[in-house]
């Protein structure tokens, strides 16, 4: 797949919700803490956090309050290097950000999430609010299943926005992003399946594969499947292998229809987590980053799961890599010899 038939732009756009995120400080419990941390976050917007710190060029598009929340998610925006140029301010007497707080886990205790997010403002963009400018601006758009599960008017906005993009002659990039507390698996299965054949570069884990599309194989044929009814170009599927909250072992694998073939790194083992939510989106974006730069599925999967592996061990959803950092681990990860304890 050839990512530099146009100059454009933008390299990746995205769209989804930006929320807050109240975490208790250190280890502390929901149920005890005093203080909460706010930080910014979402699957779409991390994503394009982590293509804008490696070095490519980002937009998303969403819809925030017009009030100090809506401008502390513009200025975080702004920060990492993402055009603000298509956020949509809202201006109504209900206008709100969604939140959710996270508070860690310690083994045998699980991390736990609890969702504030109905009503938001995200829930009342509609399409013709969107410059059409948009469109032909791109290389890549991305969205995730997060954001079709949302409500009806996000995704009818979101699946327009698909088609819009496509007939501009944009990839679509998307992450199935499964979550049962959004909605059910037949909703989930009938809607992400309406969308598939307008999909080019699909993230889909094993288990998603499985059970809510109900796919049976092994995992190539599974990720081939998807290429051969809908016409997928690339299918990426992780491999997070949870020892404790603390310990986890990661790597993936790509499926690449052109050549009819897998594609799978070498596993970062017992990474050192302090905080997972978001590492998926750093996936997300390390391969993203590595099709569009280098046009090489390797580069991807380097990419993808070192800037996984090492959003494990950032607080907040939000990356903090740039792209000298994440080729040190990558250069790392595949020497043969001990380099040392510190960089110095």
């Amino acid at each position: 797949m050839d990512f530099f038939n146009h100059d454009k732009e933008f390299d990746v756009i995205s769209m989804g919700e930006i929320m807050l995120r109240l975490s208790p400080m250190g280890q502390e419990r929901l149920a005890q803490c005093e203080v909460l941390e706010k930080r910014p976050g979402g699957s779409e917007l991390n994503v394009v956090s982590g293509i804008s710190l490696l070095g490519l060029r980002t937009a998303i598009v969403t819809k925030v309050p017009d009030n100090d929340m809506g401008r502390f998610i513009k200025n975080k925006i702004r920060f990492y290097g993402i055009s603000d140029d298509y956020l949509i301010y809202d201006t109504t007497p209900d206008t709100r950000v969604g939140i959710y707080y996270y508070e860690s886990g310690a083994y045998p205790r699980k991390p736990s999430v609890l969702y504030d997010r109905r009503h938001s403002s995200i829930n009342h963009i509609s399409f013709d609010e969107i410059d059409p400018r948009i469109f032909s601006s791109t290389r890549i758009f991305h969205t995730s299943g997060i954001t079709l599960a949302l409500g009806q008017n996000t995704r009818e906005t979101a699946v327009k926005m698909i088609r819009a993009f496509k007939e501009q002659g944009a990839l679509i990039s998307f992450d199935v992003n499964y979550r049962a507390n959004l909605w059910d698996e037949k909703e989930a299965r009938e809607t992400i399946l309406s969308i598939l054949p307008y999909v080019d570069i699909l993230f889909v884990s094993e288990e998603t594969s499985r059970r809510m599309m109900q796919k049976t194989g092994t995992l190539q044929e599974m990720m081939k499947s998807y290429c051969t009814e809908f016409g997928t170009k690339i299918v990426a599927s992780t491999h997070r292998v949870v020892k404790s909250p603390k310990c986890h072992s990661f790597n993936s694998t790509i499926y690449v229809a052109e050549e009819d073939k897998c594609y799978t790194g070498k596993t970062y083992e017992d990474i050192d987590v302090i905080d997972r939510i978001g590492s998926g989106d750093a996936y997300v974006a390390g391969v993203l980053f590595g099709l569009v730069k280098y046009n090489s599925v390797v580069k991807a999967i380097e990419f993808g799961n070192a800037s996984s592996a090492v959003k494990n061990t950032i607080l907040g959803d939000m990356p903090a890599s740039e792209f000298g950092e994440i080729k040190r681990v990558i250069d790392l990860h595949n020497c043969d010899h001990d380099t040392g304890e510190l960089n110095r």
